[in-house]
Order: C-alpha cells, then structure tokens, then sequence
C-alpha cells in the first residue's frame, strides 16, 4: 500500500497537468502583483488584516466580518478601527443587526454568524467612562471604560454560519447554514445572556444555504426567500404559533424559483423585485409575487457576466429608488441603467479591486459645509479577496467609458480599367474581319 502510495504521489509530481495548472496559477499572481500596484490608490483603500466575508455600513462607518475571527468596525473617513468584537473561534462570516430601542433604527446590536458554527450577540454601545477615587490619595485617579459587551453565544448549527437575517417588527433572527438547515430565533429577550431560544426551522433544502430576505407582512406572519448552492430560491410563508408553551414559527413553502443553474450568492428584495447574484455568471431580476397586469410586461434579461457575480447592488430597492444595478464580478464593477427594464445597458466598467469583489453597499456619506449646511452623496463601498474596503462616488460608477475613435479609412483610389474599348464602327469591323476568316 505504501508503495502504490508513493507511485501515486510521483505519477501527480510527473503529471503536465500539475505543471500547467501550476504555471497558470504563476501567472495570475504576478498578474495580480502588477494590478495591485497599478491600482493602489484607486477608491482610497483601507488595508485590512484579514478578508472581508461580509460588509454592513451604517452612518459613517462599515462593519466587517473577517476571516481572523474578528468583527470589525472601521471609519470610512479616516480609515481607522474604531471597535473589534472579539469572541469567535474560526473566521466570522456574516453580519447584521438589530435595535437596543424598538424601532429606533439605532442597529447598536450587532449578531454575527461564524465557521466554529455558532451566533454571537453584541451590544456595541460604548459605557460612560467612571472615574474612581484612590482613597489613600485623591491626586490617583483612575479610569475605567466598559468594553463592548458580548451578551450571549449560541450554538446555532451543525456546519457553518452562512447567513443571518433579522425581521425587527417579529423579533425573529433567521441563520442558514452549511448544514443545509434554515432555523429561527426568538429575539425578545436577548438581554438575557442566555442562548438564543430556537423557535422553528426549515429543512427542505439539499444543498448549503447561502443567502437570505424576507419582508414582514404583520407581527405574526412573513414572506422568507432562502438561497443554497444549486441554485434554488424557496419562497415561504412564516406564521407564528401562539398555542400551548412557548410561541413557535411555522413555515409553508409558498413558491420555488429555478431561474439559476448553479448557486445564488446573494439576493436583495425590494418594491416587488427579487434581485440574485449567481456563480451561473449572471445577475437576474423577478417580480414576486409574480405580475398578474394583462398584458405583462416583458422580463429583464439575465444579466451575462465573464465570471461569477458575488455582489449585486440594486439602487431601485435603496432610499435613492434610481433605475441602476452595480455588480461585482471578479474584480470589476459593472454598472447598469434600467430604465427600460428589458433593454437593460451596460454604462461602465471600473476596475475596482486586484481581486474577486465580495460586496457592494451604499453609503450616503455626510460632509459638513463650512456655512454649516450638510451636503449627502451616494457613495459605495467594495470589498474585495485583496483585503481592502474602497470607496467610490456613485456618479463616478456611473459614467459612461468615453466613445471608442473611429478609425477613418482613407477611401480606396479609383478602379483603373485596362480594358480596351472599341467604338460600334470598330466593333462592326472587328465582326467583319472574324467573318472573313
């Protein structure tokens, strides 16, 4: 056996397979190398530690999700760490948040999701600093400041934590996972420090789950979308259970969505739309629930990309409600004008990251004016596999390449004809003389 073994292992040293895929990989590093320094300084980038796994801006600053395990807060202005949750064990892979006020929009709770397979809830706000008197002698003070407090872990799944998403209005935290499951959490007393209370899941899907939406309809009811790696969306009805003992959600497959041949990466819905980025290297658009006009409208194209999409930002669904859709595919930013939804136009390219795009978020950022007045514009923020976060201004993204010249062709000289032409008397001749002979 040790013999086979060793054959093995020389017959894939020897294989020009190995050799090609090696020189190809060569290749695309030092590609990536050149790139690197070419672009270093577009979207003034903030270097991270770690890879971004997930993105979240709010006001003025990006949360980060990162592959060293860490939560980080950073200042988009000034680039600098302002916070870092510290509590996971394996990289943390996904982000969102939930109020400290109900329905304040404050987001000071941030829930995070990670590969040691657990949900760590945090309460970022920053304690007031106490001073303490030393009571041998009043000149030593001392100071104290809370760190940011991580109120509870749960062991959430058997795989790891893919995706979160948080539906205020029912205090309910929904995670997907690589273990194919889809389950659900009671946020009502999260202050608790207990583990969150498991209150249903969703176990129809065969593949890892990898994306999440929903829209509330009422306190007790919902519409949830759940996205896994073959490419199949589930559409659900959520309904809270109210009977004997503790409440519990109900889930009702209402549709199944087919539209992709390989696996959604990520899905934004709003204003009826349903948006997914897909490794099938297409973006695609449908309305759900579905049109019921007569005639209906025609459907907007999938949008075809070189590589796989790993970010989509619809504008139409954000506060701006603009006819524009950004996606990140490899390392470039597309952006698209919808206005005739099914004509859809490429406007530009920017070449935004040495590698692979993994989000794409608005930022509206905010800049004082010296007559006190504040000027907002619609900003993005990218991240990327090249460990920086970047920033664009949107009508920048959006700008068409300037037109290609047009190579004017000088025109060909005129055709030179050699040929002899005869007269109709010298043709009467010539037919005479043919004659003759």
């Amino acid at each position: 056996m040790e013999g086979e073994g060793t054959n093995t292992r020389m017959k894939s040293l020897t294989d020009k397979n190995n050799f090609f895929r090696a020189e190809a990989e060569l290749i695309l590093d030092e590609q990536r190398k050149q790139k690197a320094e070419r672009i270093k300084d577009l979207g003034s980038p903030i270097a991270l530690t770690g890879i971004a796994l997930a993105l979240r801006v709010q006001g003025q600053y990006a949360w980060i999700a990162e592959n060293t395990s860490i939560v980080r807060k950073v200042d988009l202005e000034t680039g600098a760490t302002v916070q870092r949750l510290r509590g996971h064990t394996a990289p943390a892979t996904i982000l969102t948040f939930f109020d400290k006020v109900p329905g304040s929009g404050d987001g000071k709770i941030v829930i995070s999701g990670s590969w040691d397979k657990s949900i760590n809830v945090w309460d970022t706000e920053v304690a007031r600093l106490t001073v303490e008197f030393s009571p041998r002698c009043l000149q030593g003070l001392s100071g104290k400041r809370q760190t940011k407090k991580l109120i509870s872990s749960t062991p959430a799944h058997s795989d790891f934590v893919k995706t979160l998403f948080v539906i205020p209005s029912c205090n309910l935290l929904i995670s997907g996972s690589s273990d194919k499951i889809v389950r659900f959490w009671d946020l009502s007393s999260y202050t608790s420090g207990n583990p969150l209370p498991s209150v249903g899941s969703i176990s129809a899907h065969t593949r890892p789950v990898e994306c999440l939406d929903a829209r509330s309809v009422s306190e007790n009811s919902a519409i949830l979308y759940t996205a896994d790696t073959m490419g199949i969306i589930k559409v659900w009805d959520l309904s809270k259970e109210t009977g004997n003992g503790a409440p519990r959600w109900k889930a009702t497959l209402q549709d199944e969505l087919k539209h992709h041949r390989t696996g959604v990466v990520e899905m934004v819905y709003g204003g009826g739309q349903l948006w997914s980025a897909s490794s099938d290297e297409t973006a695609q658009v449908v309305h759900h629930p579905p049109l019921t006009q007569t005639p209906p409208p025609r459907p907007t194209p999938p949008l075809t990309h070189p590589k796989a999409v790993k970010a989509i930002l619809p504008l139409s669904v954000t506060a701006l409600a603009e006819p524009y859709l950004l996606t990140g595919s490899g390392d470039i930013i597309r952006a698209y004008d919808l206005s005739s939804p099914d004509a859809p136009e490429l406007l530009a390219e920017t070449d935004a990251h040495w590698h692979d795009i993994t989000a794409l978020r608005l930022w509206m950022r905010r800049t004082a004016l010296e007559d006190g007045r504040t000027m907002v514009e619609p900003w993005v923020v990218s991240t990327s596999l090249d460990r920086t976060v970047r920033k664009w201004r949107l009508s920048d993204l959006l700008k068409p390449p300037p037109p290609k010249p047009v190579e004017v062709k000088p025109a060909p000289p005129p055709e030179v004809d050699d040929t002899v032409k005869l007269s109709e008397e010298e043709e009467r001749e010539l037919a005479e003389l043919m004659d003759d002979d």
